[in-house]
């Protein structure tokens, strides 16, 4: 079954501007809160919020198996859970519905009235329920950098690094939707001149650049599954800012690995835009060498051409953009990152959300954090207002965007924008 929706001639009867992240050969899905209060699952098209459960109650989806409440829920993953061929069928559809061509939906005011929103006018949530989050490594340049900053220089991987997507498991609790602010987190930190921990506020929260990737039900528990499988079992992708509290990081790492300086907060992007739109935007991985071992070989263009950019507001102030980055940068793909992930008969769910790791470039202006960008803050980096930052104060708002694009179409994500607030301590 083709891609329909990703003509890139296609015109939407709707009003979108050139440079929207959303043409209509985008349609993601996510969820939003109307201001009559009912959830639903959407999507989006230019400024404009999609109602797709009045679309399927309209019968606009006639001829797809769709559960009846499939649309009218307050996560996606029963839709996700229905797989690659009915997320297809329904981006198709709605293409078609939108098309200039089109008068059912375009000449009928009635049904217009309920189907289609102001993205003012609505509150985006989280788009699925995550029950599982994992928090891949897997960009080169970041792992070399932290080697240099914290290791030998002179052998920034560890052994394993070229071997295996190294990951770990964070917290799904406290991932949250972009808008949505989060608190400076409270620990122990070990200062350079101290001889035992101290407790307070983390004085060098960071941001970490990163995109994620949201799967469907894909195995049974013993299952692996293989590397040339693994898209089909991806739905789509969103912007991550992991944060991280570099003070309690350093102390608590050793021997497990990322504890509570990752689990405090976690920010991604509403709009969960599908693999089959980024399917344009293919490019080839980084060379593999030495050859990953069987199971982790594939064949063909893996890597996406996603621009990533990230920017810090001061509060009040005019934003400052601090660093440009790529997805295409990345060591390890998506599809090599799920086969590890199962390779030892791990179950994944509907709503599984796998980040990528921070996504450092080869120039120092895209470095994928503060740590790297300031050299573990001693290139403290100007702010618009004239103030300067090493790590993220209180008051700031970061916001990391991101885009695809061609000589025809441009296919964006929006943004994860998130304030930083003081800690709340309790009495």
């Amino acid at each position: 079954m083709g891609i329909t929706a990703n003509n890139p001639d296609r015109k939407s009867w709707l009003e979108i501007a050139p440079e929207s992240d959303f043409p209509i050969q985008n349609i993601p899905f996510g969820v939003f809160l109307t201001k009559e209060n009912i959830v639903t699952v959407g999507t989006r098209l230019g400024d404009f919020a999609i109602d797709l459960g009045a679309l399927q109650q309209l019968g606009y989806f006639e001829g797809i198996e769709l559960t009846d409440d499939v649309f009218l829920q307050d996560t996606l993953n029963d839709f996700i859970s229905d797989g690659k061929k009915t997320w297809r069928l329904v981006r198709n559809r709605i293409a078609d519905i939108f098309d200039a061509e089109n008068p059912a939906l375009r000449d009928n005011k009635k049904h217009r009235d309920v189907v289609i929103f102001k993205m003012e006018d609505v509150e985006m949530q989280l788009p699925v329920f995550i029950g599982d989050y994992t928090d891949f490594y897997s960009s080169k340049e970041h792992a070399t950098n932290v080697g240099k900053m914290f290791r030998d220089p002179e052998n920034a991987l560890l052994p394993n690094w070229l071997h295996i997507p190294v990951g770990y498991h964070g917290r799904s609790s406290t991932i949250v939707p972009s808008g949505i602010p989060v608190h400076r987190p409270m620990g122990q930190t070990m200062p350079a001149d101290a001889t035992t921990p101290v407790f307070g506020p983390s004085r060098l929260v960071d941001f970490e650049l990163e995109t994620a990737f949201i799967t469907t039900d894909a195995n049974i528990m013993g299952e692996n599954i293989p590397v040339n499988e693994a898209e089909d079992h991806i739905f789509g992708m969103v912007l991550l800012n992991d944060w991280s509290a570099r003070d309690i990081q350093k102390w608590e790492y050793v021997p497990l690995g990322p504890f509570l300086a990752k689990n405090f907060a976690s920010s991604i992007s509403p709009w969960i835009v599908t693999m089959d739109a980024l399917e344009p935007f293919r490019c080839e991985q980084p060379k593999q060498e030495p050859a990953p071992l069987p199971y982790l070989q594939q064949e063909g263009n893996h890597a996406f051409d996603i621009n990533l950019q990230v920017a810090i507001a001061p509060e009040n102030t005019e934003e400052t953009v601090v660093c440009n980055s790529n997805l295409k940068y990345m060591y390890w793909t998506m599809s090599q990152q799920l086969a590890h992930h199962t390779i030892n008969g791990c179950r994944i769910n509907s709503g599984d959300m796998m980040g990528s790791g921070t996504i450092s470039g080869p120039t120092e202006d895209s470095f994928g954090s503060m740590l790297e960008l300031t050299w573990g803050g001693k290139n403290p980096i100007p702010m618009k207002d004239g103030t300067e930052r090493k790590f993220i104060n209180d008051g700031d708002t970061v916001i990391i965007r991101g885009y695809c694009k061609n000589d025809t179409i441009r296919i964006g994500f929006g943004e994860v924008s998130t304030k930083l607030l003081p800690p709340i301590t309790t009495k």
